[in-house]
């Protein structure tokens, strides 16, 4: 009779391991399966941003390539990120921006890696006077990417910067 009970006991202890070595590789697939979502994804995600731009620019008004007439001689000019403090009325804020400029053509390059420091200047005292409120709706948004390309043009020669373009707009 003991040997009854243990024959009976032996099968779900073998069912117990082979759920346990089921349930390990569908965890394993599971990782796996999610690493190769997220690092496929990434890698999709960090396709060129100058190809969304571009859609951008087209979706706004059509003054894209096709418009400008440019072709392929238009680039697009990226700065460093800028990190500013900003007030909301109720205390300071922080504001981290990444500009990129699209270019009439590429011998604005030249004169923009000439003239970095003092875009930068311009941009950095243009945002430090902004509030919260006035760029937080895209009305705002819009109206500080005619300013920055207003404080451009009055350091590089005219038409040589045709659009600006926010990478990154992060308040916190």
């Amino acid at each position: 009779m003991a040997e009854q009970a243990k024959s009976q006991d032996d099968p779900p202890k073998s069912n117990k391991k082979l759920f346990i070595i089921i349930g390990a590789v569908v965890a394993v697939l599971a990782i796996i399966g999610g690493a190769v979502v997220f690092l496929g994804g990434s890698k999709s995600e960090k396709a060129p941003a100058h190809e969304g731009a571009k859609v951008e620019a087209k979706a706004e008004g059509g003054h894209g390539e096709a418009a400008t007439g440019e072709g392929a001689a238009s680039t697009v000019y990226p700065l460093e990120p800028f990190i500013v403090n900003i007030y909301d009325g109720q205390e300071i804020r922080y504001l981290k921006l990444k500009v990129e400029f699209e270019l009439a053509n590429t011998q604005a390059k030249a004169e923009l890696d000439s003239k970095v420091a003092p875009l930068r200047d311009a941009i950095l005292i243009l945002l430090t006077t902004k509030t919260m409120q006035e760029i937080q709706d895209l009305q705002g948004k819009n109206q500080l990417r005619e300013q920055i390309l207003g404080a451009v043009g009055k350091i590089i020669s005219t038409g040589k910067v045709t659009k600006v373009y926010f990478t990154d707009f992060v308040v916190q």
